[in-house]
């Protein structure tokens, strides 16, 4: 059994594999002052109320955008798991080049997105993550990791409007009834929204334009489940891409030893 884990900003994904096939997943809050023995408690416990032991896991692998936690969760796997952990990142095969001027500025999430989506959907696409930040991720038709684009997630934007302004309030984000609010709240959902389905036509439109053939367009994220739809171009809604990518990549290296 394989646990794939994913340390983003806000959340850490978490899946088990037998297999090929995704048995459970779960999301917990990435928090960077936790220690190891508090993670264990917490993957204990999902264990646990999952009905899933501890000691059918083989094999561990994860990525992370949280440098402070890498030690962490490599304890973890060895304490908790007795596991010496596959980490992504330099040394680890991804069989995808990576064209940025400077490979290590890459997240590791990213590359796994873009290898999971290259090898479900081939290329050239694009890998919309919806996270803490919105990622754009370009794989060619060759399964070159071209680069991309990056822009503040919807969360980050409206905590913004709260944080820096004395009388706007924390909201809900979700899709008004119509763009002219007569609230605040309803404006500010109004802006938010809309303006957020505006910057994600447009990145992906600009992306297509210095593209030459018109790539597969693929959501993954916290917030894609909801705002996917409303945008023309995506093509492809995949939940768990980076467990996904994280289990190919495992795979990938296993093989090679």
């Amino acid at each position: 059994m394989l646990l794939a884990i994913d340390i983003g900003n806000t959340n850490i994904a978490v899946g088990v594999f037998r297999d090929k096939v995704l048995e459970k997943n779960w999301r917990v809050r990435t928090e960077r002052d936790k220690t190891c023995d508090e993670y264990g408690i917490t993957f204990s416990n999902l264990f646990s109320f999952s009905g899933l032991k501890i000691s059918e896991v083989d094999s561990v692998i994860f990525s992370s955008v949280v440098p402070p936690l890498t030690p962490v969760f490599q304890k973890l796997s060895r304490d908790v798991f007795g596991i010496r952990p596959m980490v992504v990142g330099p040394g680890l095969k991804t069989g995808m080049p990576i064209l940025y001027e400077n490979p290590l500025e890459v997240g590791a999430d990213r590359v796994v997105a873009s290898v999971a989506a290259f090898h479900k959907f081939g290329g050239p696409c694009i890998v919309v993550d919806f996270g803490t930040a919105t990622t754009f991720d370009v794989v060619s038709e060759q399964g070159e990791y071209m680069g991309g684009a990056i822009a503040p997630g919807i969360q980050i934007a409206a905590e913004a409007l709260y944080l820096k302004t004395a009388k706007l309030p924390r909201i809900e984000i979700r899709k008004p009834a119509k763009a002219i609010g007569r609230t605040t709240v309803a404006s500010m959902q109004s802006g938010l929204y809309f303006g957020y389905m505006g910057l994600l036509s447009n990145v992906i439109e600009e992306i297509t334009r210095e593209m030459s053939r018109k790539p597969k367009v693929v959501s993954t994220g916290g917030y894609a489940a909801q705002i996917f739809r409303e945008i023309e171009a995506v093509e492809y809604h995949e939940p768990h891409l980076v467990l996904e990518g994280l289990r190919i990549l495992f795979e990938k290296n296993r093989e090679t030893g």
